[in-house]
């Protein structure tokens, strides 16, 4: 019998930004670190994956890989935008975070021979997905009025991904979808820490648009997960 957990312990990969500066995460050469540490990381998870039996696919699970890629684009489309115009570290960082979690899912389009609803040239801000799409409109265009709109907007985001993702886990039973959702929202429950906690600096206390307050304050007040 396959131990999951002890693969789940083994994939270094998508608990995402444990810091709320590069300076504190990365150091001064962060990005070629970081680039080299994704690289790994990406490697065991193909590893794990890979050692598990491939399971029968349901249509609501294709459904739901397809989803999860672009909304994943979403997140780093956006975080991407907001490090554009704010120059803010978290947002450079985090967008990274989020280009290892599309990548986690572009791996289970491969294993299961779908099609990639992101096109090759990887447009900015561009989705296939028609709600995706609109939320995403409706997210940047709230994060270009100021910092402290884009640190909001970065917190909902997370919000949204944390209840799609759990969604999606419920309703398969397959292995390999749950090793990799539970690690993205490891890595989304990390971002919204840090949201939370940057927007905390600015005097903002920020209240949940879609997670329970039961649920948001269970993250808020929990610490960062190394969660692999």
């Amino acid at each position: 019998m396959i131990n999951l957990k002890a693969i789940s312990l083994s994939i270094l990969l998508l608990s995402g930004c444990n810091s709320d500066t590069a300076s504190e995460q990365f150091g001064v050469n962060g990005k070629n670190s970081q680039a080299n540490s994704s690289t790994d990381q990406q490697n065991k998870l193909a590893t794990a994956i890979a050692a598990l039996p491939l399971e029968d696919l349901m249509q609501e699970e294709q459904d739901a890989i397809l989803f999860m890629r672009e909304e994943e684009k979403l997140a780093r489309d956006a975080y991407q935008l907001f490090y554009q115009l704010w120059g803010q570290n978290i947002f450079d960082n985090i967008s990274a975070a989020e280009q290892m979690h599309m990548d986690a899912m572009l791996l289970m389009i491969e294993r299961y021979e779908l099609i990639d609803p992101i096109s090759d040239d990887d447009t900015q801000g561009v989705f296939e997905n028609s709600e995706l799409q609109n939320l995403y409109d409706i997210l940047a265009t709230m994060g270009s009025y100021s910092l402290i709109d884009a640190l909001k907007a970065g917190a909902e985001i997370e919000e949204v991904d944390l209840i799609d993702l759990e969604i999606r886990y419920q309703q398969s039973d397959n292995q390999d979808i749950h090793i990799v959702f539970d690690e993205l929202m490891k890595g989304s429950r990390n971002h919204l820490r840090s949201f939370v906690s940057n927007l905390e600096k600015q005097g903002i206390d920020y209240q949940p648009l879609h997670l329970s307050q039961e649920a948001f304050d269970a993250i808020i007040n929990s610490a960062m997960e190394n969660g692999q």
